[in-house]
């Protein structure tokens, strides 16, 4: 076969759910009306935390760090996703494709990175407690979150550099609604060993340790957990780290099977993507929100002192 022109092209089309015309305008609705509530729903809690004084700790340190990854991936994919759904135009520019790489790596690495993060958090304030203070000062929690993300920006540069590289050889269809390194790596008709290294080898670091991580803090927290004499105390402890585990869940399952089972048929991959990347952040905010009693006291201070400034508006008012 003749190799032809290796560079980028100047556009790749994106199939999306092409394969399912008769679900394009109802999978839009869905996915606009899950993106306008993640905007509202992560921007709440950013928000919430940074006027209410009782939220300013290092749990929800890290939740607005996480929010804040949320809304990311979210205006990453969805904009696009959205386009792709409305019009006959399935098309994307090779510049807007290696930023969806770029950001895509940066933000699902560092939030792999950051979840542990939030189950040491958790372990420190449940095994250690009275030392929680002193071990997750204001300095320790910013470093933590520092080392999130510029772990995941050094992971998006080689990845990002490493895909520049790949030889497409004119090919520039992708069964997907987004570009993901994996993707244009089967695009390729050249040798990309160092694409696939790079790839397999950043899934320690990002993958495999964050999730022994997490199974570890909680496998010390349930001993920890197992000792407390009441099941009052039990169940109290528990519940502050439900909403964790439950995101942890979500976040971890759909990658692993992306990621672990590349021979997964192209449509069950596209779908597992979806709730990857707008409905979990979609559901993040409403599981630490409905599930956590301080962001509920929060929002109802917030909602009493906005309803007592109305009324002092309306008594201020002259009467006519």
């Amino acid at each position: 076969m003749e190799r032809g022109n290796m560079s980028f092209p100047k556009t790749f089309v994106l199939l999306g759910f092409s394969e399912f015309p008769w679900l394009e305008r109802p999978l839009f609705v869905v996915v606009l009306i899950s993106y306008l509530l993640t905007l509202v729903g992560n921007s709440s809690i950013i928000l919430l935390s940074l006027v209410d004084p009782r939220l300013q700790t290092p749990m929800y340190f890290f939740l607005d760090n996480l929010s804040l990854l949320d809304l990311c991936i979210t205006c990453t994919i969805v904009p696009q996703l959205l386009a792709n759904l409305w019009g006959p135009e399935k098309t994307i520019s090779s510049s807007g494709c290696i930023t969806q790489v770029f950001l895509f790596c940066w933000i699902t690495s560092s939030e792999c990175s950051l979840l542990a993060m939030m189950a040491i958090d958790r372990y420190v304030a449940i095994c250690r407690p009275l030392q929680y203070s002193l071990i997750m000062r204001a300095s320790v929690c910013v470093q933590m979150a520092a080392v999130c993300w510029s772990s995941g920006l050094l992971n998006s540069l080689l990845q990002t550099i490493l895909t520049l590289q790949i030889p497409l050889c004119g090919y520039h269809t992708l069964d997907h609604f987004f570009c993901d390194v994996p993707l244009l790596i089967k695009l390729a008709c050249g040798d990309t060993s160092a694409n696939e290294l790079a790839l397999t080898s950043m899934t320690i670091p990002f993958g495999m340790m964050p999730a022994l991580l997490v199974v570890i803090s909680y496998t010390l927290i349930a001993r920890a957990v197992l000792k407390l004499p009441s099941a009052d105390g039990r169940n109290k402890t528990l519940s502050t780290c439900s909403s964790h585990l439950l995101v942890v869940t979500m976040y971890f399952g759909p990658g692993m099977y992306f990621y672990l089972k590349p021979s997964a048929k192209s449509s069950q991959a596209k779908f597992m993507s979806l709730f990857y990347c707008v409905i979990t952040p979609l559901l993040n905010p409403l599981i630490y929100t409905l599930r956590n009693k301080d962001v509920k006291m929060a929002w109802k201070r917030i909602l009493q002192m906005n309803g007592s400034m109305m009324s002092l508006k309306a008594q201020s008012l002259p009467v006519s």
